[in-house]
């Protein structure tokens, strides 16, 4: 692994050099004009040379780039081409937030909202420039281990702009708790009363055996002697993990009085350390990897968010856990598929007594102190095996080289035959869940885990299932904790649960990095992808006919993601309505419509 580079004493920052800066501000601004192009807020203007141009709100500046339009109207741009002119011809230099202040007025940019977003694309472009610097190889991070990779990966979610925004981090913060700064964390234990804290588990599993395989029954019992040495009683306690940063800069501070009061009383920290995943709030046990993953509230703006964790919606999450695994473990076609959830098994959530009087469903209070256990794959791997995350697969390092197209050549597989068993582990459960259930999941790659095996994906792992999941059968029976994942979704949206969460926000972009590695030609991909559908529907749909209606259409949707966080950087989507928050601007050609 790359050498940690991190903040000095003197407040310098290694990172932000002029040509690390100029760097990620040239594939930042690339980014932001394919997306952009995409979801057809800007309309490149092809020029006379067989360059594209697009001119800023006032006219005054223009930006010229080569590029290929391929499948999915997916804007592949030349970095190296990219210039930024006056209108006179003068060279302006590339600079990711000019080119939002630009743009402004197109973007729908104006007052606190252009701040804020100038700020997430700060952070982005900073953010990126670490992770240059810190790169690996594609063809080593293809033999690393499951963490290794989680935290070398230069791109966060590819549809998103402004996707490492992370506002309240400071620059020792980043340093020490985002995923690519690979350090250790040793996350700190709160005990909340049990007047306002609440804590739910699944079957199987009860409050005094998760905390004592955590944390040990060392540190419970440290713990327990803190609470009496202070004249409280313990089993008038729950206990809590918290993010470090949490702790220090929201709930001391916010729930000042609950502290004083000592309805929360500070521990201190575990014994163990976590790494932070992609998710960033979400922390994976290095010292035990058998141990669960920890998913703490985290008071940042991230990506369209405020990172918190409700503490309303952990009460029902173990039980939706164990039924959705239930569901999966049932279904032979599932089964055959050897696919699997990981399930969150215990979840604690504080509620502060004087905030509940603030009537607004978006408030931040609610979300600040909650956390959930979820399973680990480390427990359940056969020898042989190993994982990596699904946004792996997107991975090109510095020199363009691709980490998919290394896993294949490590594989000794045809590119074909790599990308249909990939396609049998992902493609075919989802297809089925949906098809045959109605179940649909937040199947993007971070929310992936891959088990390969010989290099090549032999089955997933799905995970982020009490929060992510809606099922969208009106008639099916649910027990009553489980009902808040029933959502109604007009029936021409349904498809876009595949047809946009997949085929638009992943299969997109990894259609033309196998194409540019020279593995599989991109309307090769296409063709399996399908085949995969086509087998599915012969095999297995218990409606052959409406899976050629849905996936195999000339056109479906399209749906924006970056017009949703342009719109509300805070909380661009409602958790109660998701369908009701789409942006669609239109229709996109489908790459599975029959030819």
């Amino acid at each position: 692994m790359s050498t940690i580079a991190h903040p000095t004493t003197d407040g310098t920052i290694p990172h932000l050099t002029p040509e690390l800066w100029e760097e990620a501000t040239r594939a930042i601004v690339a980014k932001a004009l394919s997306e952009l192009a995409h979801e057809r807020v800007l309309e490149p203007r092809r020029e006379q040379d067989g360059r594209y141009a697009v001119a800023s709100d006032d006219g005054e500046v223009i930006y010229r780039f080569a590029a290929r339009v391929r499948a999915l109207e997916h804007w592949q741009i030349d970095r190296a081409s990219l210039v930024r002119e006056r209108r006179d011809g003068e060279e302006l230099p590339l600079d990711a937030l000019e080119l939002v202040l630009d743009l402004a007025s197109t973007l729908g940019l104006e007052g606190e909202r252009l701040g804020i977003y100038l700020e997430e694309i700060a952070s982005t472009t900073s953010a990126l420039a670490y992770k240059l610097l810190v790169s690996v190889p594609a063809d080593e991070l293809a033999a690393a281990d499951f963490q290794t990779i989680e935290t070398r990966l230069t791109e966060g979610h590819p549809c998103f702009i402004a996707n490492s925004g992370r506002l309240g981090f400071s620059a020792a913060d980043y340093a020490r708790y985002a995923p690519e700064a690979a350090q250790p964390v040793r996350l700190v234990w709160v005990a909340a009363h049990r007047s306002n804290a609440a804590f739910h588990t699944g079957e199987g599993l009860s409050y005094d055996e998760l905390l004592e395989g955590e944390l040990g029954a060392g540190a419970v019992e440290r713990f327990a002697r803190m609470l009496t040495d202070q004249g409280l009683d313990p089993d008038d306690y729950l206990l809590i993990p918290v993010h470090p940063w949490q702790w220090t800069e929201r709930l001391a501070v916010t729930f000042a009085a609950d502290v004083a009061q000592r309805r929360l009383v500070l521990l201190g920290a575990g014994d163990d350390g976590y790494l932070a995943q992609q998710s960033i709030r979400t922390f994976f046990n290095v010292d035990d990897p058998a141990k669960h993953y920890v998913k703490t509230a985290l008071s940042v703006v991230n990506m369209g968010f405020v990172r918190g964790l409700s503490a309303k919606y952990m009460a029902g999450t173990p039980a939706i856990n164990d039924w959705v695994a239930e569901l999966v473990e049932g279904d032979p076609v599932l089964r055959d598929a050897r696919f699997s959830v990981l399930r969150e098994r215990a979840a604690v959530g504080y509620r502060p007594p004087r905030y509940s009087e603030v009537n607004d469903p978006n408030a931040p209070y609610p979300k600040m102190l909650a956390a959930l256990w979820r399973e680990t794959p480390a427990a359940r791997l056969a020898p042989g095996e190993r994982t990596a995350t699904m946004a792996s697969l997107l991975h090109v390092d510095r020199d363009g080289a691709s980490l998919a197209a290394a896993l294949i050549a490590r594989s000794g597989l045809s590119a074909e035959a790599w990308v249909r068993q990939y396609l049998g582990a992902y493609l075919t459960p989802l297809l089925h869940c949906y098809f045959a259930h109605d179940l649909v999941f937040m199947p993007h790659g971070e929310n992936l885990i891959l088990v390969l095996e010989d290099d090549a994906v032999k089955r997933v792992f799905m995970k982020d299932i009490g929060e992510e999941i809606v099922l969208m059968d009106p008639a099916r029976e649910l027990p009553p904790e489980v009902e808040r994942i029933r959502a109604e979704v007009p029936d021409e949206l349904k498809p876009l649960s595949l047809l946009t969460d997949v085929v638009d926000c992943f299969f997109r972009f990894l259609a033309p990095i196998l194409d540019e590695a020279g593995a599989l030609a991109e309307d090769r991909f296409w063709a399996l992808v399908r085949e995969c559908v086509t087998d599915y529907a012969r095999t297995a749909a218990p409606d052959p006919a409406r899976v050629e209606r849905e996936l195999l259409c000339e056109r479906f949707a399209l749906s924006c993601l970056n017009r949703l966080q342009l719109r509300n950087s805070r909380q661009m989507v409602d958790l109660q309505d998701p369908a009701g928050s789409l942006q669609i601007h239109g229709t996109l050609p489908n790459p599975l419509a029959r030819a």
